[in-house]
């Protein structure tokens, strides 16, 4: 009786461990930084790892087109609390009438409704950059 007992102890004991690792990667994942999180429905599950060289195929920074897809698109495809919307050239004139520099400013600092970097804590001010010259550039 004493064997089965100990036998019955070591199982509960190891079952244990295993759903404490798994609440503990769990947690982790909800944690995850912006970026790094994909929402149910959302295709980035099979999109490339954001940041690094991985994402770039080796050159460390992602292009303006993959920022957007990662990162800018919640916003700007629906036109989200204000944010000027993707290809559309009327809301991106007055921005572009105040300077790159102001746009870039704002999109690495934040302003109004978006926060900084539009949440995209992994992207460089590099990138953020280049996400802003693509959606300027696809909204002539």
């Amino acid at each position: 009786m004493k064997a089965i007992l100990s036998i019955v102890a070591a199982l509960a004991v190891g079952t244990a461990a295993a759903v404490a690792q798994s609440v503990d990667e769990q947690v982790a994942e909800r944690l995850a930084p912006p970026g790094e999180l994909c929402m149910k429905g959302e295709a980035c599950a099979a999109a490339a790892p954001a940041g690094g060289a991985a994402a770039s195929g080796g050159n460390g920074a992602r292009s303006g087109e993959q920022v957007y897809n990662s990162a800018c698109q919640t916003c700007h495809a629906a036109g989200v609390a204000g944010a000027p919307k993707f290809g559309d050239a009327a809301a991106w004139s007055d921005r572009v009438a105040q300077g790159m520099d102001t746009l870039y400013s704002n999109a690495i600092n934040g302003i109004r409704a978006m926060p900084a970097k539009g949440l995209c804590a992994d992207c460089s001010d590099d990138e953020v950059k280049a996400a802003v010259d693509y959606m300027v550039e696809n909204s002539k």
